[in-house]
């Protein structure tokens, strides 16, 4: 099975801290990137972007801005999940990746990662969306499987996906089973039902959602 750093690449080497704006901006010229990492003695220091280098001085070397390089970037053991939360905080299409000694790998691009989001079985397999709400100190992800369970449903994945000081919403995918009594459940549980469902019986599905992706891709 291919697991999210199957996709790390080195396509296309780092940019040396001592290259020029022009030799920069020549990559750029030729490579569809919002950004890219930079290394100084194969050290990542930052990502510089193709928005600030059309300011810069084109004879002047990457090291004279240091200063405006943006340091994201994501660990080779984060879940896919994780990687693409960094892509859409840094309105980035690539990802710098370091392994937990800070040393560089490579990059994720972020057509890859989407590639990757949609074989999930969180995607891949047929199945319904529900979308509840409740307080950000009564919710339970625990309860939350069981109701689905209990009422002979299949939980294929569910994360929290959206939040704030008083509530959070959780986004769950089960396989089409018994939807309008694990709807039912929820409510008996105080849970608010977000997504909307005709007659609570049918749920879209995410891969007709694109709502629940433009969180994450725009960029």
């Amino acid at each position: 099975m291919t697991e999210i750093k199957d996709y790390i690449t080195n396509d296309f080497k780092a940019i040396n801290s001592e290259e020029t704006i022009a030799d920069v901006h020549d990559i750029f010229h030729e490579l569809p990137f919002s950004h890219f990492p930079v290394l100084e003695d194969n050290i990542y220091i930052g990502s510089i972007t193709l928005d600030d280098i059309e300011t810069f001085d084109s004879d002047k070397k990457v090291s004279d801005y240091k200063f405006t390089l943006e340091g994201f970037f994501a660990r080779s053991s984060m879940i896919w999940l994780d990687v693409l939360e960094v892509f859409a905080k840094n309105h980035t299409n690539v990802v710098p990746v370091l392994n937990e000694s800070n040393s560089y790998l490579g990059y994720y691009e972020l057509e890859d990662i989407i590639k990757f989001f949609h074989e999930t079985p969180f995607l891949k397999e047929p199945g319904g969306i529900i979308v509840v709400k409740k307080g950000i100190l009564d919710y339970s992800m625990s309860q939350i499987t069981q109701i689905v369970e209990s009422n002979n449903g299949k939980l294929l994945g569910l994360f929290i996906s959206e939040s704030d000081v008083q509530s959070v919403q959780i986004t769950v995918k089960i396989s089409l089973g018994a939807m309008n009594n694990i709807i039912q459940t929820f409510r008996r549980y105080n849970y608010e039902i977000i997504s909307e469902h005709q007659e609570d019986n049918y749920i879209n599905n995410l891969k007709e959602r694109s709502d629940y992706l433009d969180k994450y891709l725009n960029i």
